[in-house]
């Protein structure tokens, strides 16, 4: 079986896939602190939660660098494997249009790779995540380019910490667009503002293209902004883990 890792600035997910098939799944928080053992730790536990066994090999994606040589030490504690990691050097198949190709996260190329085996292309990808990414594939498959918005959880806990009267809030869209009290104001600007700013994305997106493009939603919050949208938008949450899994086939 086959561990993928996608390492970002709030999770770590983990996926175990046999074959094409994900068995299953957790996030743990990311902690910069935390050692190699205490990771270890999680995972092992993670593993004998769901009886998961013979881990024969591991890949990662990650936007933390000092992470990285943290969780391959665990990975390879737990699982007795050295795990590849996305970045120079490891095939992806993606043929990037950027100024500068190194620049691209290796979680946008884990999700554009899983994007151009699953869906019609051209497409956008919007992660949202501590970071909303949103990237563009053209329908030869490759990735021009990318929109970078500040995350919806980022976004709130910024808007609470710098200011005295509006709180932190849970994620959820309101019955009304017009708020009637604080708290409802603030969903409907943050979930039904960023529906709204994927709407507006997708179709400037689709003007550069020329033509109509197929809209993923992945991320922690994917599902809570997609079902907002009055455009038709695909949630997928494993997108990530699933081209970790095609590019560690590339690989091997």
């Amino acid at each position: 079986m086959l561990l993928a890792i996608d390492i970002g600035n709030t999770n770590i997910v983990l996926g175990v896939f046999d074959g094409e098939k994900l068995v299953s799944s957790t996030r743990l928080s990311t902690n910069n602190t935390e050692t190699e053992m205490e990771y270890s730790v999680k995972i092992k536990a993670f593993f004998d939660f769901h009886g998961i066994e013979d881990i024969d090999g591991a890949i990662m994606c990650s936007v933390v660098p000092s992470l990285v040589r943290t969780l391959k030490r665990a990975i390879r504690i737990v699982c007795g494997v050295e795990v590849l990691v996305v970045g120079p050097g490891l095939k992806t198949g993606l043929d990037i249009h950027i100024d500068n190709p190194s620049e691209l996260g290796t979680d946008i190329v884990a999700g554009n790779v899983a994007t151009i085996n699953k869906y019609p292309l051209p497409a956008i990808v919007f992660d949202f995540g501590t970071a909303t990414t949103a990237s563009v594939i053209d329908k030869n498959g490759a990735c021009l380019g990318c929109a970078i918005m500040c995350g919806v959880k980022t976004a709130i806990r910024s808007l609470a910490s710098g200011t005295s009267l509006l709180h932190d809030i849970d994620i959820s869209a309101p019955q009304n667009v017009i708020g009637k009290n604080t708290i409802d104001s603030m969903k409907s600007g943050s979930v039904l503002g960023t529906a709204a700013m994927l709407e507006g994305m997708v179709s400037r997106f689709e003007k550069e293209l020329g033509e109509k493009a197929t809209v993923i939603a992945t991320g922690g919050l994917g599902k809570s902004i997609a079902r907002n949208c009055n455009i038709d938008v695909i949630v997928d949450d494993n997108l990530l883990l699933d081209g970790l899994r095609i590019i560690y086939e590339k690989n091997i």
